[in-house]
């Protein structure tokens, strides 16, 4: 769950710098990728930011990149919890499918030597065993690609979640 929700973008450009980067830090876990956005600001729009968040990943060091993926848990590791509904591991499956799940990734995980990651919201655990399955066909280079590809994803949904929408919230 992120500390810092709905914050706006105009707070974001007026954050500290230390509070920016703790903020964006929340999204991506990587102090390079989020230093090096906050530096960049202000951003005139949410467009921009995501524009300058997805060009930093794409400048981001395979190391860098794996330590982002240190602050995402596997995704078998938080099923069925309310508390992660919202995040990227997040999916209610059976035990069957708990196993079939924990199997594919560890299987991953062995083959490339990295975690698994995915964006898995509204798809059942059969249809994201599948995918994993067949990511498990890439050689690792392409499977790096996907990998950052998914981060960005994830990036973004947790960067809209932390500004809010670009309209503001409505006033009760």
């Amino acid at each position: 769950m992120l500390m810092h929700q709905g914050i706006g973008l105009e707070r974001f450009n007026t954050m500290n710098h230390r509070q920016a980067v703790h903020a964006l830090f929340e999204c991506c876990p990587s102090v390079t990728w989020a230093s090096t956005i906050v530096d960049r600001r202000p951003y005139a729009s949410y467009d921009d930011l995501f524009r300058a968040a997805d060009t930093e990943l794409g400048e981001l060091s395979e190391a860098d990149i794996d330590e982002a993926l240190t602050g995402h848990p596997p995704i078998c590791s938080r099923l069925n919890r309310f508390r992660s509904a919202q995040e990227q591991c997040a999916v209610v499956v059976s035990e069957d499918e708990q196993e079939m799940l924990r199997s594919a990734c560890a299987s991953y995980q062995e083959l490339f030597g990295f975690r698994l990651l995915c964006v898995p919201a509204g798809r059942t655990a059969p249809a994201l065993t599948a995918e994993i399955t067949g990511r498990m066909h890439n050689d690792r280079d392409t499977e790096r690609k996907v990998m950052r590809n998914e981060l960005a994803k994830i990036n973004h949904i947790r960067l809209e979640r932390m500004l809010g929408p670009e309209e503001g919230y409505p006033l009760y």
